[in-house]
């Protein structure tokens, strides 16, 4: 159980565009689970933000942000917990969600490049993540043919590279052909892994 003398502020940012998707059922598990253990839980839900995921200029000029995304850099700064819930397409997350990453984890906001140096400030310190990330092919498979591209990605590149850590991922998988059986049980996990906070 979360210390009641602190409650835990949980972030889930849910990151399918699809919302009939088994994502979304993820979130809810872990959302239920979260709040069952007194944590503060909010929610992000990428597809109903307004905004552009192209960065023209890619980090040299900065860009006027979308309100959704300055409400959504100011939910990630209140939060001790990030979640983040999205499908693997093509080996990694969907575009939709890079995009929001690309213009959410700005220079100033996730990171500091220091002056004249190859070394960087990591302006996320403090906080932990769990990826609950969905995949139709079997997670062993992705991780020894495939080398967990997404998976290293989203915790090595970006997030640690921000100073949120521990990273500590959930593979579930496969999910098309799933049986409710089998579903129900990653269910259930997920509730879990919410109760702890983890």
């Amino acid at each position: 159980m979360a210390n009641q003398n602190h409650k835990k502020k949980v972030l889930i940012i849910q990151g399918n565009p699809d919302k009939t998707s088994f994502c979304d059922a993820l979130a809810d598990s872990y959302k239920e689970g979260a709040i069952r253990a007194n944590a503060d839980v909010k929610e992000i839900h990428v597809r109903e933000i307004e905004f552009d995921p192209f960065l023209p200029f890619g980090y040299k000029k900065e860009v006027e942000l979308e309100q959704g995304l300055i409400e959504a850099q100011e939910l990630i700064q209140w939060a001790d917990h990030l979640v983040f819930v999205y499908p693997t397409w093509w080996g990694t997350m969907p575009a939709l969600l890079k995009g929001f990453i690309d213009k959410v984890f700005l220079p100033g906001f996730g990171f500091q490049y220091r002056k004249n140096s190859v070394w960087w400030d990591k302006l996320l310190k403090g906080k932990s993540a769990r990826l609950i990330v969905t995949m139709d092919t079997p997670p062993w498979y992705f991780r020894l043919f495939y080398g967990r591209p997404g998976h290293n990605a989203m915790k090595k590149s970006i997030l640690e590279f921000c100073g949120i850590k521990p990273v500590k991922i959930s593979s579930i998988g496969p999910v098309k052909h799933s049986k409710k059986s089998k579903r129900i049980k990653w269910l259930t996990q997920v509730q879990k892994l919410g109760e702890k906070n983890a």
